[in-house]
């Protein structure tokens, strides 16, 4: 465990507000909110109204100017919240820490993001060898005053001359590649437009991308993304003369992209219905070609129902390392020969465990595999033959990443962290297995105050499922502590232990953060994740629902004091609990949320959820157990706990429209006197690559919200250095 400096500052206590005056019910006269009666679709036999769709259209005077009095709405109930100032003071001098990213390494240069503490961005300095000076390479809050530009190395060229960096701004998915000379620093010419969800594979005199056609000039943000392809770039050429290295002219609704192996050995092909399953394949650059549309790409793993990718190629071996869960829920990690990668012939390297492998990496001859325990880092490195397991020692329980790096590399560096301690970088030597601390950041508070403790509480049909319990050390059970409770549920994605600054606000003043591992996530494994996918999703609500009842019932906390929060496929979490039921929650912030769940395919990258979710379009089995719990379409008239919806108008992963259209039908069916509000954030996306301003803004406006309709009031109080007293 770290044991920071400490610092005499303004500390945030919890006291109970029950004067007459904040008792008093604060009436709100929403924005009204033109309805199509006309609206709608027939879907297998039923009619659905959606008189809100109208706000789908984003670029819309009329839906501008919504979103201007719906603001105005917001800003004026956080307004009057008399400590709303003070709070984002005090999270800006919690936030203003240095913080330092674990090394890029390129040849005998080094690449480092440093943030002083309030930077909008962190600057990508370049030193020359590990103990050399910090140069400047590029610094965002130079080139884009706003903070609202984000820079970020996508790939290496081999003899790791020159970068490839995609750069998005407003929060976009959307990236343009620029290429810079590291001979020099400098850019060169190469600028490729329309790139989403791509990185840039070297091979010879340029790189391997993906990109989308062109989109239509107002629907950049909106339209469905369709047929992206993978081009093969020279360096040098402009962007119309790059090579189409693969194409499917049928069907528009895949991900794909090509990887290269470290000596240039194989092309790898990943191609994709959405964010479940994907099929494999490879091509030998050895034989001096590109692989083109027409080339016989030599498969892998074929449809779409399992998980199987190329983590290296062993030219010692001649052969694959390779992760999958086909006869594995768990993940193994197999040898395939090119000659011969019928499955039959796949021989294990590191067979399945009972614990979930996250994932495998290499460097320096060494394989790293992590493991979840119970949603907690576990290292071990190996041979490349699978021989020699050794444990790594973390610092901690908490979460680890990092490690591996090229095939002739001595060290490496992983990060560690936890719920209350942002962590520190450390370097790795793959020879003696010793860990150095490489930074370590000072704290404006003491993590050694904080504890964290996991327990497991039954879900609605007996499935044991773990409960992360985070809160001061003096803080006790005592029925009625403000909590928070955060959570996800899908994707195949694991939530470990993780810092965030703004929790603090919430910890340092005898709250509780608590997180829950819910199915559909990939904390035990696909069998974990499928319990929680298509017609199985309602377990997922089930689960969190679960986790509130066990809180509530254990006195970490009650109904009036629990506040729940998700993002993205959280955000339909929260929409879907809080429109099941109303009754448990005090303050329910969806963001950024999948909340239609009939229509959601049809924007930018929708199609890609359809594996997790089901396709309403599809069936009307799919279409029954999506309307079902659809949180747009479960808004009945009823007392709503206090609401606020959170989105972005740059937000091209899930666009805005989804909160546009629920918060219109919450406001009209609130039968009680709480808030429901709708903050949207502008010059922003999804959340990524977010300015330290906007950040600052965003918390102070959450947990303002938060703490006034749990009628409790944080007050400063000065810690005076006993030498002063």
């Amino acid at each position: 465990m770290l044991k920071p400096a400490l610092f005499a500052l303004p500390l945030l206590t919890l006291v109970a507000c029950n004067s007459e005056e904040n008792q008093v019910v604060e009436k709100i006269t929403y924005p009204e909110t033109r309805k199509d009666t006309t609206a709608g679709d027939s879907l297998h036999g039923t009619w659905v109204a959606d008189p809100y769709r109208w706000l789908e259209n984003d670029t819309t005077v009329e839906t501008a100017a919504w979103v201007t009095a719906q603001n105005e709405v917001t800003n004026a109930y956080l307004g009057k919240i008399p400590y709303r100032k003070d709070l984002a003071k005090r999270y800006e001098e919690l936030y203003n820490f240095p913080k330092v990213s674990g090394p890029m390494r390129v040849g005998d240069l080094y690449f480092i993001w440093k943030n002083s503490g309030l930077q909008n961005q962190s600057v990508i300095n370049v030193r020359k060898g590990l103990d050399g000076e910090d140069k400047v390479f590029i610094d965002p809050n130079e080139l884009d005053p706003a903070g609202t530009t984000t820079y970020s190395p996508i790939g290496v060229s081999k003899d790791d001359r020159y970068m490839a960096v995609g750069v998005q701004r407003a929060g976009s998915d959307w990236q343009e590649i620029m290429v810079y000379d590291l001979t020099t620093m400098q850019p060169t010419n190469d600028l490729l437009k329309w790139s989403k969800f791509s990185g840039a594979s070297f091979y010879k005199n340029g790189f391997f991308y993906s990109r989308y056609p062109t989109p239509a000039k107002g629907t950049e943000l909106s339209a469905a993304s369709k047929f992206q392809k993978v081009y093969y770039h020279k360096l040098g050429d402009a962007q119309e003369k790059d090579v189409l290295v693969w194409e499917d002219k049928v069907n528009g609704d895949l991900y794909v992209g090509v990887g290269v192996t470290e000596e240039e050995e194989f092309a790898t092909l990943y191609i994709s219905t959405g964010t479940d399953g994907f099929e494999m394949y490879f091509h030998d650059l050895r034989k001096g070609q590109l692989p083109t549309p027409a080339t016989a790409w030599v498969a892998l793993q074929q449809g779409f129902e399992h998980k199987t990718s190329i983590i290296d190629f062993v030219p010692t071996t001649g052969k694959f390392l390779v992760m999958t869960e086909v006869d594995a829920p768990n993940y193994r990690l197999v040898e395939v020969d090119p000659a011969n990668p019928a499955k039959e012939n796949w021989k294990d390297i590191i067979p399945q465990k009972k614990e979930l492998l996250q994932g495998v990496s290499s460097g320096g001859g060494i394989l790293f595999a992590e493991y979840l325990k119970d949603a907690t880092s576990r290292f071990y490195r190996y041979k490349e033959d699978g021989t020699g397991e050794q444990e790594i020692a973390l610092p901690d329980i908490g979460s680890a990443g990092g490690f591996g790096g090229k095939r002739k590399d001595t060290f490496g560096f992983y990060s560690f962290t936890s719920f209350t301690d942002p962590g520190s970088i450390y370097k790795y030597d793959y020879t003696t297995g010793k860990s150095d601390v490489f930074f370590r950041p000072e704290l404006k508070f003491d993590p050694l105050e904080y504890t964290t403790e996991q327990v497991f509480y039954p879900s609605k049909d007996g499935t044991k499922v773990p409960l992360f319990i985070v809160h001061r050390k003096d803080v006790k059970p005592n029925g009625s502590n403000p909590t928070l409770m955060y959570a996800y549920g899908g994707f195949n994605i694991s939530l470990s232990p993780s810092f965030s600054t703004s929790r603090m606000l919430l910890l340092e003043q005898g709250g509780v953060f608590a997180l829950a591992n819910l199915r559909g996530g990939g904390e035990y494994g696909e069998d974990w994740h499928k319990a929680g996918m298509k017609e199985k999703k309602q377990n997922v609500f089930d689960d969190f629902i679960a986790a509130a009842e066990y809180l509530i019932a254990e006195k970490w906390t009650d109904t009036a004091h629990l506040g729940v929060n998700g993002g993205s496929n959280g955000g339909l979490l929260i929409g879907a609990v809080m429109t099941q039921r109303p009754d448990l929650f005090a303050v329910c912030f969806p963001e950024v949320g999948v909340l239609d769940m009939l229509r959601y395919q049809k924007f930018t990258a929708g199609f890609g959820w359809t594996p997790e979710y089901g396709n309403a379009d599809n069936s009307k089995e799919e279409f029954d157990y999506l309307v079902k719990y659809s949180p747009l379409h479960n808004v009945k008239p009823a007392s709503y706990p206090p609401t606020m919806v959170m989105t972005a108008d740059h937000d091209d992963r899930v666009v805005p429209a989804h909160s546009f259209k629920f918060i219109s039908t919450l406001q009209v069916a609130q039968q009680g006197s709480a808030p429901v509000l709708i903050r949207v954030d502008t010059q922003a996306g999804h959340g990524g690559g977010k300015p330290t301003s906007k950040v600052i803004e965003e918390q102070a406006d959450k947990w303002s919200f938060f703490f006034h309709n749990i009628h409790f009031v944080p007050t400063f109080k000065v810690e005076v250095p006993k030498e002063n007293s």
